[in-house]
């Protein structure tokens, strides 16, 4: 019985952070979608990266997979923790397909604001607008269950956008590589991806209510 309480510790501590089972399995896969890439170093990069010439020549495939490539392991490592941060604090919240939805919509939400926004911007790597428009939804959804800490994460998170927006880079990012306005478009995507999903929630559940009442 004793050797067995350390497992059932670390099976607990990993359901905390929302990494047991399917999820583990899950959050494994989209870290290996972010750092994998790198094994096909530059001439992949340059295959896959947002880049508006390449678009305008009909490869579409770049509107995806420009977020999943990055400039070097550094910039893949720091979005792969950010990932397994934002996993740890919101995965439990909803469920895969609300999660499925965020990343889509916060994606196209940086490709369409790049392309009609930023028509002078030539190309784009990285995954942390996407991360952003995680980290929206997640807030809003920490609002809605009236969480305690959704007061302050939604005004550190909503300063940094106005910093980024206002005054460019954090100080300790690397100024020629952080687009800043991924960042804002990202979160932008995740929070209206967040309300949709939040409103067909309500709907549902309306609709049970109703339902209900007129049997």
């Amino acid at each position: 019985m004793a050797d067995d309480q350390p497992v059932n510790r670390f099976r607990l501590v990993l359901k905390s952070l929302n990494c047991d089972g399917w999820q583990g399995v899950a959050l494994l896969l989209a870290c290996g979608a972010l750092l994998l890439p790198l094994l096909g170093g530059e001439p992949l990069e340059l295959l896959l990266r947002y880049d508006r010439q390449g678009l305008a020549e009909g490869q579409w495939w770049r509107l995806l997979t420009g977020h999943l490539v990055h400039l070097d392991p550094e910039h893949a490592l720091l979005n792969a923790i950010g990932l397994v941060l934002l996993w740890a604090l919101f995965a439990g919240l909803q469920g895969w397909r609300e999660t499925l939805l965020v990343v889509l919509v916060s994606l196209a939400a940086i490709d369409v604001g790049f392309w009609f926004l930023q028509p002078r911007l030539a190309w784009y790597v990285g995954a942390s607008g996407v991360l952003h428009g995680l980290m929206a939804a997640g807030t809003l959804k920490l609002f809605l269950q009236r969480d305690r800490i959704a007061l302050p994460t939604a005004l550190l998170f909503a300063g940094k956008l106005a910093w980024e927006q206002t005054h460019g880079p954090l100080p300790f990012e690397t100024q020629a590589t952080v687009i800043v306005s991924a960042h804002l478009y990202g979160a932008l995507g995740g929070l209206l991806a967040g309300a949709l999903s939040c409103a067909r929630r309500l709907a549902i559940m309306r609709a049970q209510q109703g339902g209900v009442e007129h049997v």
